[in-house]
C-alpha cells in the first residue's frame, strides 16, 4: 500500500514540475496568463491519479508558479475547478471527450467566473471595470488549448498501449 501511495504521489510530483515549467510557455490574454500546460497536466492527472491528487496537484502548481512569478492568483480557481470536474467526470465515465468537455468547463466557465471575486478582493481590480464574466474568455482559450493538446496525447498513450503499462505501474 505505501508503495502504491509513493509512485502516485511521485508521479503527481513529476506532473506539477511539468505544469510548473510548462508555464514558461504562457501567452497573456487580457489580465490572464494562460498556460495551457497545466490543463493538459490536469487531464493527465485525472485519467492516471483521480481527481484528489488532480486538486492537490493544481493547487501545487499553482502556488510554485506564484512564488515564481510565473502566474497570478487566478491560477487557482481556474486550474483546480478543472482539475476538480475532470477527475470526477473521468473517475465516473472513463470518457475521454467527457474528460477533455469537464476541464474545459471546469477552468472556463467555473473558474473564470471564480476569478472575478478573487481579482476584486486581492488583486485591486476595481468591481466597475470589469465584467464578472471577463475572465471566462482568457480561461476558455487557454483550457482548449490543453485539453486539445492532453486529448491527442491521451489518445496516442491508449492507441499505442503505454496508457495500459503506465496505469499498472501505478
Amino acid at each position: 500500500m505505501k508503495e502504491h501511495f509513493a509512485r502516485k504521489v511521485t508521479l503527481a510530483g513529476l506532473l506539477v514540475a511539468v505544469a510548473v515549467v510548462g508555464s514558461t510557455f504562457s501567452f497573456p490574454v487580457f489580465s490572464s496568463k494562460c498556460a495551457p500546460v497545466q490543463h493538459m497536466v490536469n487531464i493527465l492527472c485525472a485519467v492516471l491519479l483521480g481527481p484528489g491528487y488532480g486538486v492537490a496537484a493544481a493547487f501545487a502548481a499553482s502556488l510554485l508558479r506564484n512564488l515564481l512569478g510565473l502566474g497570478s492568483l487566478l491560477a487557482f480557481p481556474g486550474s483546480m475547478c478543472g482539475a476538480l470536474l475532470c477527475g470526477l467526470m473521468y473517475k465516473k465515465t472513463r470518457n475521454l471527450p467527457a474528460t477533455l468537455c469537464a476541464e474545459v468547463f471546469g477552468t472556463g466557465i467555473i473558474g473564470g467566473l471564480l476569478s472575478y471575486p478573487i481579482a476584486v478582493a486581492f488583486m485591486g481590480v476595481e468591481a466597475g471595470s470589469i465584467a464578472f464574466y471577463a475572465y471566462v474568455v482568457p480561461f476558455l482559450v487557454s483550457t482548449v488549448g490543453g485539453s486539445v493538446l492532453a486529448g491527442i496525447l491521451v489518445f496516442s498513450l491508449e492507441r499505442s498501449g503505454a496508457m495500459k503499462s503506465m496505469r499498472a505501474a501505478i
